[in-house]
């Protein structure tokens, strides 16, 4: 079984940290545009311990590059390392279009905008008020497989 997770808003907080930038820099339109964004982002509660915890399988993360700051290829590329580790490096794509990936499970927090709606495969929202957790949400997808 294939399983592709998206990073923004599912892996880490991106939302928190678009908040966070806004505050500070009210002047700057597009806070992901700033040298760094990417990479000090906080990871969501829970990701990081429970996706080590299925070492058994074979998990993708699939997240789009934002198109107004192209460090974030660079910068999304060492979260991954930092969070996880090299080895999970190799298993991080960067693709615009989702929907052109194949896979039986992708995990992420829009239903449509990026391909995910053309997604041959399962599409689970991780939205924060269904699914409340890392936990529960990868339970729903193990459970139902």
């Amino acid at each position: 079984m294939i399983i592709y997770v998206d990073m923004d808003d599912v892996l880490c907080d991106y939302t928190t940290g678009i908040a966070s930038e806004k505050e500070k820099s009210p002047e700057v339109e597009f806070p992901q545009s700033k040298p760094g964004f990417f990479k000090d982002l906080d990871p969501i509660n829970g990701a990081i311990e429970r996706l080590r915890s299925e070492a058994h399988i074979d998990l993708y993360i699939l997240t789009a590059p934002s198109t107004r700051n192209p460090q974030s290829y660079t910068e999304k590329r060492i979260w991954v390392e930092d969070k996880f580790d090299y080895d999970l490096t190799k298993n991080l794509i960067m693709c615009s279009n989702k929907g052109l990936l194949k896979g039986d499970i992708l995990i992420d927090d829009h239903t449509s905008g990026r391909g995910q709606e053309h997604f041959e495969g399962r599409l689970i929202h991780f939205d924060h008020g269904i699914l409340p957790n890392w936990s529960a949400a990868l339970s729903n997808v193990l459970d139902n497989t």
